[in-house]
């Protein structure tokens, strides 16, 4: 069973399930986040869905750089979680699995190529506040020594 952070699914809601990848990614006593200020302004751990036929691995990759714009190295699963939401930016509600890895951010090559994303270097106390869903937040403040 898979721990659930949020709200409970709607009864009589249709959602669509919608696997993702995210990373916690520390450097010199700092994490890597991403803050996306459109649909709705978040702070979150980069990452997002896995696309069709897409090994977890590659999307984590890919989606680390196209919202932080840094490679990453030595990824490790750290576990899942999972959430209901409505993904304004689909316009669909999702049951979202998602799982988490820590990696290392080894180089930054360009600015974030997704629409509306920027790089944020937090300490993790800081991150653990400032993270848009409850899960991000307690993969973070677990694997990096807060709780």
């Amino acid at each position: 069973m898979i721990r659930r952070y949020g709200d409970a699914a709607q009864k009589g809601r249709r959602y669509v399930l919608r696997p993702g990848v995210y990373a916690i990614l520390p450097r010199d006593g700092m994490l890597l986040l991403t803050h996306q200020t459109a649909p709705t302004p978040e702070v979150q751990l980069p990452g997002g869905g896995v696309d069709g036929g897409e090994q977890p691995l590659a999307a984590l990759h890919r989606e680390v750089l196209e919202e932080t714009g840094w490679r990453i190295a030595s990824p490790r699963r750290l576990g899942a979680f999972r959430r209901f939401t409505f993904m304004p930016e689909y316009d669909l509600w999702a049951e979202k699995i998602c799982t988490v890895f820590l990696a290392r951010p080894v180089h930054n090559i360009e600015p974030p190529r997704e629409l509306h994303h920027s790089a944020l270097w937090v300490t993790a106390g800081a991150a653990v506040r400032a993270l848009g869903n409850d899960g991000d937040a307690a993969f973070v403040a677990r694997h990096i020594g807060l709780s």
